[in-house]
């Protein structure tokens, strides 16, 4: 039997680490896994960036798998080459899922101020946003923040607050905690809910996430786990 090749891309600033829990069976699918590049410049297109990871992949039709900005990367990379599926893990579909306080962010172009800083003090920002777990395995969460570089920092969070998605592609899965800080559930529709997961849920959750990525693999439709 073939492989299903399957390509992950991590989130914000994270480490593709952040899948080592997975473990998905090594006999029945082929995992690749596409680290974050520098931006040619700050304005730098989604497109062109996703073009440039597309490069990257060797497989005709893969699966591909994005948590949070990765989620919203894989989207855009679907539009370029032909792929079997994608599925988002603690993403948003459209920009019409995004939450007040981020459009706010954005309105106020906050921002500016938020990106030089926001990967500086580690153990708070774990803390706030992925729950009170990350005290305590604060060694887990620095895979999600591993990415410093300032060029990738500043683009990143530019082209989230600004991604123009207006619509769900058909062929997104999506699978949602519903502790989620960043993207709150309550913003969010259609997806598979994760109970108790946070926006970390692919490290805190990754035994159920695990379950529920090899359900849609296998093309079953549970919603809730």
């Amino acid at each position: 039997m073939n492989k299903i090749p399957i390509y992950f891309v991590p989130g914000l600033a994270a480490s593709v680490e952040i899948y080592d829990y997975l473990n998905l069976p090594e006999d029945r699918y082929e995992c690749i896994f596409l680290e974050w590049l520098i931006p040619t410049s700050k304005k730098e297109s989604i497109e062109h960036y996703a073009k440039r990871l597309c490069e990257q992949i060797t497989h005709e039709n893969p699966v591909l798998v994005g948590v949070s900005f990765g989620g919203i990367m894989v989207q855009e990379m679907s539009k370029i080459i032909s792929v079997r599926k994608v599925i988002i893990i603690s993403s948003i579909k459209s920009s019409r899922e995004f939450p007040l306080k981020l459009k706010l962010i954005r309105g106020l172009k906050l921002y500016k101020l938020l990106a030089p800083r926001a990967f500086q003090d580690l153990e708070k920002i774990s803390s706030k946003y992925f729950g009170k777990k990350a005290q305590k395995r604060i060694g887990h969460y620095k895979k999600f923040l591993s990415v410093r570089d300032p060029r990738y920092i500043e683009w990143a969070i530019h082209t989230v607050l600004h991604w123009k998605q207006k619509e769900r592609l058909s062929i997104v899965s999506h699978i949602h905690g519903e502790e989620d800080f960043i993207f709150p559930i309550k913003y969010i529709n259609d997806c598979i809910v994760i109970k108790g997961g946070t926006h970390a849920m692919i490290i805190e959750k990754h035994k159920k996430i695990r379950k529920v990525l090899i359900s849609l693999l296998e093309s079953e439709e549970n919603k809730h786990y």
